[in-house]
């Protein structure tokens, strides 16, 4: 009796043409990266042949960004001046002059998040023509280091949309010129008070000097005229409406102002 060898399937020949495909495309020994790339199309082949759908190479996970870490504690600052900021203070205008006689300075609005505090922009400033000083009197040209709070706004331009009590009125008003030679006229048109010798709670307009009238008052951040103030800090008019806006009464704002040197104490 004569014996049929069975045919081979339609798939299974092709499985086998696959296999010799691998056979004829063989790598010299040692180049794993040929192997590895021919054992693929030969294992796709294979699955395409007996009707099983080809893997697609896997996709790399995508790594998520570490979050930054914020400090624990406002830099640049050091233990008698972390002292004096109130401890639900969760809002603090840093602004910090570039030595003890400079008039230039600069100012960060630091916020409390998750444990840390988070930066804003770094904004330039200005501060009193003599620098800074830790006992200032009335005309001594010289800007007060310390932590104040900041509870009361107002200008001569309408309300830019703070949430502090704002004063809108035309006597923010000024003439002249600054130190400099540079007109003046502007600078009140936002005015966020500093509470230094003033009442809190009352417009930046009223006199009231609980320390006395000797030693100063009316020191505001107000928008700059491009030189040093008398004692105020400022700010150029699109930064002052952006701290204006950005300021929480919740959050117990302050600024915390003085030389470099001056605050790492």
């Amino acid at each position: 009796m004569r014996l049929h060898r069975p045919l081979l399937s339609a798939s299974a020949a092709l499985v086998v043409s696959a296999l010799g495909v691998a056979a004829h495309l063989h790598l010299p020994a040692g180049d794993s990266t040929g192997a590895s790339e021919r054992a693929a199309t030969v294992r796709d082949a294979a699955r395409a042949a007996i009707g099983q759908e080809t893997l697609a190479p896997a996709t790399p996970r995508a790594t998520a960004r570490p979050r930054p870490q914020l400090p624990a504690r406002l830099p640049g600052l050091g233990p008698k001046t972390l002292a004096q900021v109130p401890a639900d203070a969760r809002q603090v205008l840093l602004v910090t002059g570039a030595d003890r006689t400079s008039a230039s300075s600069k100012a960060v609005l630091w916020q409390r998040v998750d444990g840390g505090w988070r930066p804003g922009a770094v904004w330039a400033a200005h501060n009193g023509y003599r620098g800074w000083t830790d006992e200032h009197y009335a005309g001594d040209l010289h800007s007060p280091i310390g932590v104040f709070g900041l509870t009361d706004a107002g200008g001569r331009l309408a309300d830019p949309g703070t949430k502090l009590p704002y004063h809108h009125s035309g006597a923010f008003s000024v003439s002249g010129a600054g130190f400099e030679g540079e007109p003046l006229s502007g600078a009140f048109d936002y005015v966020l008070a500093i509470n230094y010798n003033r009442q809190p709670g009352t417009s930046p307009m009223d006199g009231t000097h609980p320390l006395g009238a000797n030693r100063g008052g009316g020191i505001w951040i107000h928008v700059d005229h491009g030189g040093p103030t008398h004692a105020c800090v400022s700010l150029s008019k699109p930064h002052m409406r952006q701290l204006l806006r950005a300021l929480e009464p919740a959050d117990r704002p302050v600024v915390v102002m003085g030389d470099a040197a001056s605050l790492t104490r």
